[in-house]
């Protein structure tokens, strides 16, 4: 397996990915249109649409010349000061439980930690993400967008960061949701 950046030829591909990996799962996005992909695949288009976008932090996991993971990260903010918020991280069902997802969580945050990202933030579950070094977000000085998310809002700081708090804010198209 590689893990690589993506590729304009890779749209397609990241979509199917996406849209596979979180059709059926409990806590999807809603389809934007009736009967369409979940919401997590939109939300990618929309993400690349966007001020938002930091094409170094799209990244694929390869293997056999297929698409079968991806990750993106994005601009966010905690109060005025940047941030990046990961998601959605998809991969293909029938690779989940190989360590594609770890391999590309490990990328994207040594790729964020090489730029002098400070802290990122992520919904998604404690139990697995805590591997990779994150918290829920109320033991840090950083709070939730929803109060509601609970511990599955949750943030890993990086090399540089040098104690911000204050409210995180994900990029403008996760608000269309």
């Amino acid at each position: 397996m590689l893990i690589r950046r993506e590729r304009s030829g890779d749209t397609e591909a990241i979509r199917a990915v996406t849209a596979a990996a979180f059709r059926g799962a409990e806590h999807s996005a809603p389809p934007v249109e009736p009967g369409g992909d979940p919401g997590e695949a939109t939300l990618i288009s929309w993400l690349r649409a966007d001020a938002a976008w930091i094409p170094e932090l799209s990244l694929v996991a390869v293997a056999d010349d297929q698409i079968i993971g991806h990750v993106v990260a994005s601009r966010a903010h905690v109060d005025s000061a940047p941030a990046l918020g990961i998601g959605p991280v998809s991969v293909d069902p029938g690779q989940q439980g190989e360590g594609v997802g770890s391999a590309l969580m490990h990328a994207v945050l040594g790729a964020a930690d090489a730029r002098g990202e400070t802290v990122v933030g992520l919904l998604g579950e404690p139990a697995f993400y805590a591997r990779f070094g994150f918290v829920p977000a109320s033991a840090t000085a950083v709070s939730s967008p929803e109060s509601g998310w609970g511990d599955y809002f949750q943030i890993r700081t990086l090399s540089d960061y040098d104690g911000q708090g204050g409210a995180f804010k994900y990029a403008s198209p996760f608000d269309r949701f």
